[in-house]
């Protein structure tokens, strides 16, 4: 079994979540005492969101170099950025690291082509449906066709997730408000949604609806599991371009 190193604490309860699902799915796939060989650095989240909304970037993809750079002197095997938004920086990671990263998209993307489905639609903070990063990955790298909400309703979700779900709030409003826009987006024809923010499974799971939803976060994690344990062939990065 292969060491994982994640970058965890945006917020700690999705990185809480990353942490039991790899050892749930440890156990799952070797059976007995098995547990997940990994190793964690978390941030200090409030400092990543002060960062985030000032549009310092740079300054966020430096601290995630160092965290990457720590777990590799650590000894891991693969990085995995427990978050979706910060990817956007993840090239501070390939660009430092000589171990392979593991990049959400490309996780998510190759499980929804396993699916068959083609037009989905993504649900996360405004920087993970408004920038690029994200969406070029699903259509460029998978040839998927990829929706978002309309401008007021990526507000409503973008707002729910930081005013909310980051400090571990969740109601049964705001899951009724984002269960509304996912039925929105599939009378807009997607067949399926990219829950593209870790927190959002914690509020909305599958049993709240019929439409067929991507949870980043465990697709993330069980990938990384199965390469760990299995040496499964998926997308990493060792490169800003690859």
């Amino acid at each position: 079994m292969k060491t994982i190193g994640l970058i965890g604490g945006m917020s700690w309860e999705s990185s809480r979540w990353y942490y039991t699902h790899l050892n749930v799915r440890a156990k799952e796939i070797l059976g007995g005492a098995h547990s997940a060989k990994c190793i964690m650095i978390s941030v200090d989240f409030a400092e990543i969101e002060r960062l985030t909304f000032e549009g310092e970037w740079d300054a966020i993809g430096l601290l995630m170099k160092d965290a990457a750079l720590q777990l590799e002197r650590a000894g891991a095997d693969l990085i995995v950025l427990c978050t979706n938004t910060i990817h956007l920086v993840s090239d501070y990671i390939t660009r430092h690291v000589t171990i392979p990263f593991l990049h959400i998209a490309e996780a998510t993307g190759q499980s929804i082509v396993q699916s068959g489905l083609q037009r989905v639609a993504l649900l996360g903070t405004k920087f993970t449906m408004e920038k690029d990063f994200y969406i070029h990955t699903l259509t460029l790298n998978f040839g998927l066709d990829v929706l978002v909400p309309g401008e007021q309703e990526r507000e409503v979700v973008h707002d729910i997730i930081y005013h909310e779900l980051v400090h571990g709030k969740f109601t049964e409003a705001s899951r009724n408000k984002i269960i509304q826009i996912m039925d929105a987006l599939v009378g807009q024809g997607a067949q399926g949604i990219i829950l593209g923010c870790t927190e959002l499974p914690l509020l909305v799971r599958e049993s709240d609806v019929v439409m067929p939803i991507f949870d980043t976060a465990r697709l993330h994690a069980d990938h990384a599991m199965r390469w760990s344990v299995e040496g499964l062939d998926i997308p990493v990065r060792t490169d800003p371009d690859g």
